[in-house]
């Protein structure tokens, strides 16, 4: 068997393959057409960031079997095709974790005390001392957006310079939190109240420019913020505005949405600013420990199968992921939509599966793979998830039950946070159809797909024409209207699916209704 390895890796893991058995191939300036050459006969690829694995390539090669990636992000592949043609797709989500979170914490020291600034100075041929007047770290508050792996190193070790450390994921119990003495609390007041603020959550539609001007303009004067995490987060146009106007006082950035960064980029003539080239994972540690990590997975699976760190592959029997198929992408999609419903930190989730589902494990993994998916950088996968979940303190339950159901399988699931509970039921009919058939035990037969309303209402007459009016004097068209109530209480649920995405301004006019209780709009 061939390993070809295309971006740079560390010599102890060249020489782990190199002693594998296997024939390697550490080739790392090729260019496309060089790779199409030779790579139809490769069993496996490991890759850092610099190598697109791009749906052609993976085609072309015919007898890949698995993909390493030497990091945490899987950006460059394309895990649709990967997965599509069978091949195994691996990452090492632990090996950055020390190395960002250290630099983290020392942008927090250079940014408080002037350094970066005050040498530039210094190297001009100048001494004002009397300028880069600094501050203490002790007693100020330290707002943490995200409490992953790194978020939680980072607080680790703000707490020893005496620091108060807020912190904001919707994802974490908040009595995890309180054992590492973080306080809970709302992304808005951390805004408000931290003096340094540093990013830890993946790049997901919700937090694109997370931090633009109007929230950047939320911040304390006093205060500064840091991106180790990345490009994206926060809008570089808005900060570089923020910046020059005294909004804030000073940033570091580490990750950029165009990468190199590029010449006109208004964050390379900001007002106090710290800018470095990508470096959060840039250590020989780093390096060193994610290269023999994905170099140990590589071949093992090649000998034994084994799907450490799997991103598309879960822990089932071939035969039975085959069978249960639909089942998995329904209950990936059931969570899915609980994401994008639920409010406030998930405490417990409970899988009940019924009539010919009796992998009911599975079926956890994938509801978890879909609900935590865009909440940790480099993905959620089926040997992660119970991890991820724990490591969150909620608590996880899964049963099969042998009752009489008015279907022939049915998946349902309950999610409690510390604020609410959501109950979502779905089934499979025939071979690859799957619809959404109870929501808060109301029941209803939705296909879930595209863009969508949930709505609880009032259950009284003209709901339907005042959603119906405020979507039409928007231009907007409904594509279906499915309304479940019952006699028997005085609320009902809604589903509109929409031909596009709603704006923010329409959203507002449907809550203004006084009919309307809740309503979240959904896209899956």
């Amino acid at each position: 068997m061939k390993i070809l390895v295309t971006d740079p890796i560390s010599n102890s893991g060249i020489n782990l393959l190199q002693n594998s058995g296997f024939k390697l191939i550490y080739e790392t300036n090729l260019k496309k057409n060089d790779i199409l050459e030779f790579i139809e006969s490769i069993d496996a690829w490991i890759v850092r960031s610099g190598t697109q694995l791009t749906k052609e390539l993976i085609n072309k090669a015919k007898n890949l079997k698995v993909i390493g990636r030497a990091g945490v992000g899987v950006d460059n592949i394309d895990i649709i095709a990967s997965t599509a043609k069978g091949v195994v797709v691996m990452n090492t989500p632990d090996g950055n974790t020390i190395s960002a979170a250290e630099h983290t914490i020392a942008m927090i020291c250079s940014l408080s005390r002037n350094i970066h600034s005050s040498h530039n100075d210094l190297v001009k041929g100048n001494w004002n001392r009397h300028s880069f007047l600094g501050v203490e770290l002790r007693d100020k508050i330290l707002g943490i957006v995200g409490l992953g792996r790194i978020g939680l190193e980072v607080a680790h070790r703000a707490t020893s310079f005496g620091m108060k450390v807020f912190g904001y994921d919707p994802y974490v119990n908040e009595k995890i939190l309180k054992e590492k003495n973080i306080t809970a609390i709302e992304l808005d007041q951390l805004t408000r109240e931290s003096d340094f603020i540093t990013l830890h959550v993946p790049l997901i539609e919700s937090t694109k420019y997370l931090f633009d001007y109007d929230r950047l303009q939320m911040m304390k004067k006093t205060s500064r913020i840091i991106n180790v995490a990345r490009g994206g987060l926060i809008n570089e146009i808005d900060l570089a505005k923020a910046l020059n106007c005294n909004i804030i006082s000073g940033a570091a950035i580490d990750v950029f949405e165009n990468e190199p960064i590029k010449k006109n980029n208004p964050l390379l003539n900001a007002k106090n600013i710290l800018l470095t080239p990508h470096l959060g994972a840039s250590t020989l540690e780093a390096k060193e420990g994610v290269s023999i990590s994905i170099c140990k997975q590589v071949v093992n699976y090649l000998k034994n199968e084994e799907m450490g760190n799997a991103i598309n592959m879960p822990l089932a029997d071939m035969g039975v992921l085959k069978r249960i198929s639909t089942f998995i992408n329904l209950a990936e999609t059931i969570g899915s939509i609980q994401r994008q419903l639920l409010s406030g930190a998930v405490k417990a989730i409970y899988i009940d599966c019924y009539g010919s589902i009796e992998e009911s494990k599975t079926i956890l993994l994938s509801f978890l793979k879909g609900l935590l998916n865009d909440i940790v950088d480099g993905g959620v996968n089926f040997i992660n998830a119970n991890v991820i979940a724990k490591e969150r303190g909620i608590k996880t339950s899964h049963s099969y039950k042998n009752k009489e159901i008015p279907f022939s399988n049915l998946i349902m699931t309950k999610v409690e946070t510390d604020t609410e509970t959501v109950t979502l039921g779905g089934c499979v009919f025939g071979k690859n159809l799957y619809r959404i058939v109870e929501i808060m035990g109301f029941e209803l037969d939705m296909k879930p797909e595209g863009n969508m309303l949930f709505m609880q209402n009032k259950d009284i007459p003209g709901v339907i024409g005042k959603v119906g009016s405020i979507l039409g004097e928007n231009k907007v068209n409904i594509g279906e209207y499915l309304l479940s109530r019952t006699s028997k209480n005085d609320i009902a649920y809604a589903v509109v699916k929409l031909d596009c995405k709603l704006d923010t301004h329409i959203i507002e006019s449907l809550k203004n209704l006084d009919e309307i209780i809740k309503i979240h709009q959904l896209k899956l």
